[in-house]
Order: C-alpha cells, then structure tokens, then sequence
C-alpha cells in the first residue's frame, strides 16, 4: 500500500521532482562518462603514448567525484527541501488520517528511492552513451588516431557511480526522517498559510556593511595582482595568498549581506521606478529574498568564480602549450650539457673529500664536443652488443650552441641582468619573477659566431655586431620578452667588461631562440656579444646544447627508436680526469608533441569536468531557491490576479526577479575570474604567449548550456506555479 502511495505522489508532483530529477541524472551522467577516462584513453591509443596517462587520470577523476559527490549531496539535500515545503501540507494530512510517521517517513523514503532509481537509470543510459562519444573528444584532446572503436561499459564507473548515488539517497533519506521526527502535525497543516517573514536591517549599518565589502574585495584584488600567485611555495608567499583568500571570500559575504539591507530602500528612493507598475511588489520580493539567501548567493558567486577560472585558465594553458612546444621544437633531436660552474666544482670537491672519494671535479676551460662526449653513454652495458651511443649515425645535420655564465670568474657579480635592464628601460619587474632567480642570476652569453652558425643551420639570415654591438634572444613569453625588445628598441647601452656595447636589432627574434626541445620556452635571456669579448671576459661555460636532425632515409620512427634504446649514462671529464659537466634534459621533437598532448588532454579533462559539475551544482541551487519563493510567494500572484493584475504583468515580474538572482551572482563571480585570470596570464606569460579568447569561448558555451538552460527550466516551472495559483483563485 505504501509503494502504491509513493508512487502515485511521485507522478501526481512529478512537476516538483523535475529538479531533483534533472539534477541528480546529469550528475550521474557526468559521473559515469568520466570515471570512464581509463577505458576512453585505451580505445583512444593514448596508452601507446603515455603508458601512465589512463591510470593517472583515472586516480584523479575517482579522487574529484568524491569531492563533487559531496557538492551533489548538499545540492540534493536543498533540493529536497523544497520538496518538503511544497508538501508539509500533504505529509500533516497523512498524519491526520491515521497514519503514524514512520510510515509517512517510509513513504518519502520510498519517493525519493524510486526517484533515485528512475536517476539512475536515465544517468547510466545517457552516460553510456556521452562515453562512447568522449572517446573521440579524448582522441582530440590527446592528438591521437582510434584504430579500434568499440562499445564498452565500466563496471568501474558503475560501482563508483553507484556508491556517490548511494550516499547522496542516505544522506537525502536522513533529512527526510529528521523532518518528519521533529515536525508537529500542526505546523504541517498550516505550513502554506504562513506569513512571509521580510527581515529587516538597519539601512545605514547595511550600507557601511556593504561599503567594507566592496573594500575588502578591492583590497584583495590590488593585493593578487600585486603579489601573484604563490607558485614558488614559500612560506610567506603562501601566507599571503592566503589572507587574500580570505578577503576576497569575506567581502563578497559582506557585498551580499550589506546589499540585502539597503536595496529596498535605495530602490524605494527612485520613486518613478518604485511606483511603476507592478515594480513595487517585485522590489519588495527581491529584498525578502536577498535578505533569505545572501549567504547563498555569496557562495554562489564563489562557487562560479571556480568553476570560470579553472576551465578559462585550464583551456587557456593548454592552448598557449600547444603554441609554446610548436615554436620551441624545431629540431628533431636536442640533447643539453650542464658544466659544472666554480661553486658547484668547490662544494663537490668538499664533499667527495669529507666522505674520502678519490673523484674531482673541475671548471672546463673550453666547450666539449657534444657528439663526441654522447660516445661516452653506452648502449647495452653489460650485454655482448654493449656499443657506445654514436648520434652521428643517425644525424644528416647537427649545430652545437655553448652558452657562457655571465659572471666572470672570480667576479661575485653577472655583468648583465634583467634588474638592470629593467632599471634602464623603466620597467617593472614582472611578478614573482625574482623567486625563479632569473632577475639575479643574469643573462647567458654566446659567442657571436656561434650563433651565426646556429643561424645557419636553421636557414637564418646571420647577424653582425660590428666592433661593439650585440643582440639578445630568448624564447620565453611577453612578460620577459618585453623588457627585452624595450632595450633593444631604446638603445639601451650595456656595460660588457669595460666595453660598451650598443643593441644591433629592435626586438627579439623568438624563431631564432630555441635550443632545446621542451613544451615551454626554455631561454629565459641570452645576450649575443662578439666572440673577443668572451674570451677576454673569462667566462665559465654554463650550458651545451646539441641540436639534431634526422638524415635523409631515416624515418622518425627509426631516429627515434635509436634515441630512445636503453644505455648507461657516463659523467664527462677532462684530460686529467676530472669531473667538467654531467648531462641535462634530452628529448625527441616526438616526445615533446606527446609530453604536450598529453599535459594538454589532462588539463583539458580536469578543468571541463570541474568546470561543468561546479556550474551545474550553482544553477541548481538558484533553480530551487527560486522555484521555493515563487511557490511561498504563490498566495501574493493569486490576490494580484483577483485585483486584476495582468497574467503577462505576473510572470514577467517573476522572470525579473529570476534574472537578476541568476546574473548578479554571476557578475560577481565573472569579476573575480576577471582579477584572477589576469594574474595567471601574467604568471603563464613568462613561458610563452598566452591568449584565452578559445577557452572563453568553451567557458561561455558551457554556461549557455547549464547555467542558461537551468534558468530557461526555472522560469517554465516557475510560470507553472503561477498560473496553478492564478487558477486556485477560480475554485475559491
């Protein structure tokens, strides 16, 4: 009997369920699809790329859907609520007839399982089938070739599904009973003819409330894009992030509590809107409701201003590495020698000395050739086929670039730094810039001939210095790349040993600075000078690298195999046998593209599901918190209709209200992504041109979809619970 009753309330109300409903399937949908991702990325062919991609993603995804479940479970609970309002009425009426609450508590357990299931079935169904189709948006985002598609379920996903499901039911089922338990039959009966309590605030203290929250968020805005972010991890760096943090969450609490006290009377103020037409009651319905729901909507906002960030950045960082690794990869081999500079070399000694081990080392007083030192590697060690590692067999070309520290040796000083360009050009250093040493430590320095031949190894026209000129290079982003083309473009003079030096160019060439394979831009700044000054400055070598291409009639795929067969790696010395440099990063332009496809394909992943599961949690709130005050506020649109009070006139105060709760926690949230958003562009710039007009695109395409769609829903419930209580009138 009971099953029977629950099931009849849940098609004669299916119109209050519809949010619940909706809500709880495109959760279970988005859950399933992407707890697939290790399943997806197998079909995909990214497991032949990147062995560990499928497994790393999938812990990630398994880790976020807990957190989510509990976002959903919450949303669930408040979701229910608005059930319950809608139904104290009903549930007391059952109680009246005889019924005891442990079967009305059994009833609604009963609702809110078959719901769940109906969910469950619906989400699977569609999930299913969105993970068949994300296998091509994976095999897109990784930059991969499907070479067997075929269908397949997760029973993975479906237990992990199933379980978030599980606990977000127990955790609605508790609600449920608590409800019921503590409610008086009284109250429930009389539930619908409770009066709107309007709390009312002191306008003046609500308005200084509102002012130290515009303060405070103006405050913390000037503080993040002062500060930055704390990529570098310390301690006081970390600190402060988080006190802005803290402000910034504060004063959009206080933004929204002041707002609420003085909004009615500063709409009241403008008399000629106040009094025209049915704006008088609307105004008065939004300040009951700011006044309700402030802190709500402060964690809306929130909620909306991590869910923008993280698809615009994620998207936006995937698409300036795509950029960065097509720029900084144009060689099909790159091999990097680290020498060993005088501090190393005393601090190395000192210790092989404390712990009586016979190895040295030593500064190198002349560039090593890096094809020859490769032999040193062996290929095979300890096998009967053991063979030195010979790059010359495969290579049809190679160019070597040495690059010099610019600290003379015995100097305590660089003779050329990014602080004194900056302090030359009159230009800020860029932020968080000093914790990656790069303004100190002072430029690199080549030799001017040997980066003429890298010119013309590349197909470059080849620079002239004349008697006292130079040039700088790097391949770095606009925020380094700007102090840079201000000298040059300036003539900014530079002090080089005793000789002053004068730019020979306006700007930096970035096609003409790459010296390694990498997915961000490696040289943070690089001054070419004449091939005298070097040597006459006594400069320690700092860097080697080795660029390589593939000779004719060897494929990429035979290049890269020999690269990549397992040998031992040897320290280089010197004559005498000192240790002089130890190797560095190496990579094939193929190992780049898949390190950057891959990178890009798990932001991506990360930043839409994140994106997508926040915006949705956010629409769902504002959906049920306005389907609630339409409904408590449904006695109001039936005097109205009795005074004769246009339907057109009702439902569009209805809808404007609606608007402006959807779009003013939004404003705030996009103003916030705004501020932080133009932090980390700065932040990525240091790496390489970084533009978020695509991902702004995805951002908005993806609140059309969820944000604009709830709102669509809201307002045609809505306009149903208008018109059943225009209706209610005519039976009076």
């Amino acid at each position: 009997m009971l099953c029977k009753i629950a099931l009849g309330n849940v098609r004669r109300v299916g119109k209050d369920y519809l949010v619940y409903l909706l809500t709880l399937t495109l959760a279970v949908t988005v859950f399933y699809a992407f707890n697939t991702i290790s399943l997806q990325v197998d079909i995909a062919g990214v497991t032949e790329q990147n062995s560990g991609m499928g497994d790393l993603l999938g812990g990630i995804i398994n880790g976020l859907t807990l957190f989510l479940a509990f976002v959903m479970g919450f949303l669930m609970v408040y979701a229910n609520n608005f059930i319950m309002k809608r139904r104290k009425k009903e549930f007391g009426l059952y109680q009246v007839l005889g019924m005891s609450r442990g079967q009305v508590a059994r009833i609604m357990a009963l609702e809110t399982f078959f719901v769940s299931l109906v969910s469950l079935v619906l989400g699977l169904v569609l999930g299913v089938g969105l993970s068949q189709l994300m296998v091509f948006f994976t095999a897109s985002l990784f930059k991969t070739q499907i070479a067997n598609f075929h269908f397949f379920f997760s029973f993975g996903a479906f237990m992990i599904t199933v379980g978030c499901l599980l606990a977000i039911f127990l955790v609605t089922l508790v609600f449920n009973l608590r409800v019921v338990a503590r409610a008086k039959i009284i109250d429930l009966m009389s539930a619908s003819r409770q009066n709107e309590n309007i709390k009312v605030r002191n306008p003046w203290l609500s308005a200084a409330v509102f002012v130290v929250g515009v303060a405070l968020i103006g405050v913390s805005y000037a503080r993040l894009l002062q500060d930055g972010l704390p990529y570098d991890g310390q301690p006081e760096a970390m600190t402060a992030f988080l006190v802005t943090t803290i402000m910034v969450v504060v004063g959009t609490i206080l933004f929204f509590l002041g707002l609420s006290g003085f909004l009615l009377k500063a709409l009241q103020a403008a008399r000629g809107l106040y009094w025209r037409g049915l704006n008088m009651v609307t105004m008065r319905q939004l300040a009951a409701k700011v006044n309700t729901v402030s802190f709500s909507m402060a964690m809306i906002a929130m909620i909306l201003f991590l869910a923008i960030t993280s698809v615009t950045a994620g998207m936006s960082l995937a698409s300036v590495m795509n950029e960065s690794v097509e720029r900084g990869t144009p060689f099909d081999y790159t091999r990097v020698l680290v020498y060993f500079g005088p501090q190393a070399v005393a601090e190395e000694n000192a210790y092989a000395e404390a712990n009586g081990d016979a190895t040295r080392y030593a500064v190198a007083t002349e560039p090593i050739d890096l094809v020859e030192a490769s032999k040193a590697d062996t290929v095979g060690e300890g096998t009967a086929d053991a063979h030195p590692f010979d790059v010359s067999q495969i290579a049809g070309g190679h160019v070597q670039v040495d690059v010099y520290d610019s600290t003379p040796l015995g100097a305590d000083a660089p003779l050329v730094t990014l602080n004194q360009l900056c302090d030359a050009t009159d230009m800020e250093m860029p932020s968080g810039v000093d914790s990656t040493g790069t303004a100190e430590l002072g430029l690199g320095v080549v030799k001017e001939s040997v980066y003429n031949a890298y010119l013309r190894y590349r197909g470059m026209d080849e620079i002239d210095l004349g008697a006292n000129g130079y040039t700088i290079i790097s391949d770095m982003g606009a925020t380094l790349n700007d102090i840079y083309n201000a000298a040059l473009a300036q003539g900014v003079e530079i002090d080089f040993n005793g000789h002053a030096l004068h730019p020979v160019s306006d700007r930096v060439n970035e096609e003409a600075s790459a010296f390694q394979n990498a997915m961000f831009g490696m040289n943070t700044g690089t001054i070419v000078v004449p091939d005298s000054y070097v040597e006459e400055a006594n400069l320690p070598l700092y860097y080697g690298y080795l660029m390589v291409d593939y000779a004719d009639g060897i494929s990429t795929e035979e290049g890269d195999a020999f690269i990549n067969e397992l040998r031992t790696y040897h320290p280089i010395t010197n004559d005498a046998g000192e240790i002089v440099a130890g190797w560095g990063s190496e990579a094939t332009r193929t190992q780049s593209y898949e390190s950057v496809d891959s990178m890009n394909g798990l932001i991506s992943y990360l930043a839409i599901y994140i994106g997508f599961v926040l915006v949705l949690a956010c629409a769902a709130i504002l959906t049920i918190q306005q389907l609630s005050g339409v409904a408590d506020a449904s006695p109001n649109y039936r005097i109205l209709a009795e005074l004769g009070t246009p339907t057109r006139q009702i439902m569009h105060s209805t809808l404007v209200q609606q608007a402006i709760f959807f779009v003013f926690p939004l404003f705030i949230g996009v103003a916030h992504s705004c501020v932080a958003l133009s932090v980390i562009v700065k932040l990525v710039q240091l790496f390489g041109g970084f533009t978020i007009g695509g991902a702004v695109g995805l951002t908005a395409f993806i609140f059309l979809v969820a944000y604009g769609g709830y709102f669509y829903v809201t307002y045609l419930m809505s306009k149903g619970i208008v018109r059943d209580a225009i209706r209610a009138r005519h039976s009076l």
